[in-house]
């Protein structure tokens, strides 16, 4: 957990997706650090449970019932969040799940399931939340992307269509939000240990994972920790006013291979 100190500001942060992954792993580290986190997810009292640990461990949290897919919910947690602690200083965009499939093969429903909650319901939360940081003059809006959006990969045109448009959408929001005091950044995770695609069936998971052996996309078998994302988004929303920390991509390091010994003479 991080050692630095909490920012001198009450921030409150809205974490989108807490209730497992990265999500879960950002919402520990910020609340351990000293910031007010509200969880939010579909999984609401995975959510309370996570926010009763982190208060447990001196911190302060509150978990709120979170759809991105509707806007209703989206607009209902943000008021129900302000409400109990005020505006929301930070949001972290970052619910989702994976569906799979070759793009001539998978169901049109299915695929565009994969837009509705990754590229759509990140924009739901961010019109919800930036308006008020605009009007506040200050803000960070972080959105959780992905490497696929510069490196694609087999079998998941809906997720790389959905994480590419994402890289979009922020690549126009900081164009927008230049001289409001308003910060938007994207991380962009390798492949990080997650929940995320666990419930795959396993014949198609092999032959994804070797279409991708195929095109040079799976060198080594190392996943991220959803930490790694936690600590990283927690130097992009602690750095000071003037400073604005745009893309930050984190990958997973292959093995450390033995270097052969000199041999004596």
């Amino acid at each position: 957990m991080p050692k630095f100190q909490p920012h001198p500001e009450r921030r409150p942060v809205f974490v989108a997706g807490a209730s497992s992954g990265i999500g879960e792993a950002t919402a520990r580290w910020l609340g351990a650090a000293g910031y007010p986190v509200i969880l939010g997810a579909r999984r609401v009292e995975k959510c309370k449970e996570i926010g009763e640990s982190i208060i447990a461990d001196g911190g302060e949290a509150m978990a709120v019932a979170l759809d991105v897919t509707d806007n209703d919910s989206v607009v209902e947690a943000v008021r129900e969040a302000e409400s109990a602690w005020g505006p929301i200083e930070i949001a972290i965009s970052g619910a989702g799940d994976l569906g799979i499939g070759r793009a001539h093969e998978i169901p049109v429903e299915k695929w565009a399931e994969q837009i509705d909650i990754h590229l759509v319901g990140a924009f739901r939360l961010y019109r919800a939340i930036v308006p008020g940081m605009i009007e506040r003059r200050r803000g960070d809006f972080v959105f959780i992307g992905s490497d696929v959006a510069v490196h694609p990969r087999p079998w998941s045109s809906a997720y790389v269509a959905a994480k590419t448009g994402v890289d979009g959408l922020v690549a126009t929001v900081q164009m927008e939000l230049e001289g409001t005091g308003v910060r938007a950044s994207i991380i962009r995770p390798g492949q990080t240990m997650t929940g995320m695609g666990m419930n795959l069936d396993q014949g198609e998971t092999e032959a994804m994972l070797n279409d991708w052996i195929a095109f040079g996309l799976a060198r080594h078998g190392n996943f991220l920790a959803p930490d790694n994302l936690a600590q990283a988004i927690g130097a992009i929303v602690a750095m000071p006013p003037g400073a604005h920390m745009r893309v930050v991509e984190v990958e997973a390091e292959g093995k450390l291979t033995k270097l052969p010994q000199p041999q004596q003479q």
